[in-house]
């Protein structure tokens, strides 16, 4: 296959990303197709981009014959259906997370991709983050030893609307699902159980909508190794997102980007940069990684780097969250399935 004709499937602020990387940045990739119920806004960013097709049904991008494969940038709640309807058209599939809220939805979604035999990619991008990758790498060589602790903090500089928690599935579903994955990508090993501590430090609103808007989650791995994530709504001084994985030989980790490595010393003390303001500046480059790599599993027709299964992993894991902070116990993921 000489190149892949890509549709895009929403162009709110994550489909317009996927859709200017795709079109400017992804060799081998070719946009030849969007949909959104905003015609308008799909207009727009096909005039700006050049993109031959705008329709205004998804259903209809899916089956088309003039794309190879989708990429789906829609709301949560419709992800399962066009996983579904383009695994029966035979296209290739990169779906942002989650996958569905609901685990019966994502397992006919997973039956639909394999029974099509398609590649199924899921949007968990930090794992192409540079310096993520650097640290799994090097744990999986064992530069470190057997893991024993990771620790990882995901902080956003600001909350969430209510409006937003309410249809997001919450914290552990909306954010700490990155690093549940995370998790898993780091240690190289499946979670055993989970248990969870959060309370509303932050918001009232995001209280009275069901959720909260701080929380510390502690996981048991198969191998014994224990992660700790810990969650912030609200960090006043940028997006912060750091990692550490500690191992019987030394310890590995990565830092927060910032604008510039300088720093400065004055008789006030050391000052250096705020981290970058939120993930479309602190992970850019992870967002083009992670693109680059659907396209070149199709053309190469090597397996997806990150599977449906990757994709209903954290989504257990999010649930068993839910279950022990509303029941205060650890709680097993064959609980939940």
């Amino acid at each position: 296959m000489a190149g892949i004709r890509v549709g895009i499937l929403g162009v709110g602020r994550i489909g317009r990303l996927h859709t200017d990387h795709l079109a400017t940045q992804i060799p081998g990739a070719n946009v030849t197709a969007i949909s959104d119920l905003d015609l308008d806004a799909a207009r727009e960013v096909a005039d700006r981009l050049r993109v031959p097709r705008v329709l205004g049904d998804p259903m209809a991008l899916c089956s088309s014959p003039e794309i190879d494969a989708v990429a789906i940038c829609t709301s949560t709640n419709t992800h399962a259906d066009f996983i579904e309807a383009a695994a029966a058209a035979g296209k290739h599939i990169f779906c942002e997370k989650p996958i569905d809220l609901d685990l019966s939805r994502i397992d006919r979604a997973l039956a639909a991709t394999d029974a099509a035999g398609v590649k199924l990619q899921v949007g968990f991008n930090r794992r192409f983050d540079p310096g993520f990758a650097h640290v799994q790498s090097e744990v999986a060589a064992g530069s470190i030893g057997q893991p024993h602790l990771v620790r990882i903090t995901s902080r956003d500089p600001h909350p969430p609307p209510p409006e937003y928690v309410k249809v997001s599935g919450g914290i552990f579903l909306d954010m700490t699902i990155h690093d549940f994955d995370m998790a898993r990508f780091l240690v190289g090993s499946e979670p055993v159980r989970v248990l969870a501590a959060g309370g509303v430090r932050i918001d009232p609103a995001i209280g009275a909508a069901g959720d909260v808007d701080t929380a510390v989650v502690l996981i048991e791995h198969v191998d014994g190794t224990l992660t700790t994530i810990d969650n912030s709504r609200k960090a006043i001084y940028g997006y912060d997102q750091r990692i550490e994985v500690f191992g019987a030989d030394g310890m590995l980790w990565a830092e927060n980007k910032t604008a510039h490595n300088t720093g400065r010393g004055d008789a006030t003390g050391m000052h250096r940069p705020q981290p970058q303001h939120f993930f479309m500046d602190r992970y850019t480059e992870s967002f083009v990684a992670e693109m680059k790599a659907f396209v070149e599993a199709i053309l190469s027709d090597t397996p997806a780097p990150v599977t449906g299964h990757d994709g209903r992993v954290p989504v257990v894991m999010g649930m068993a969250a839910k279950r022990s902070l509303a029941e205060n116990r650890w709680v097993s993921v064959s609980e939940i399935g």
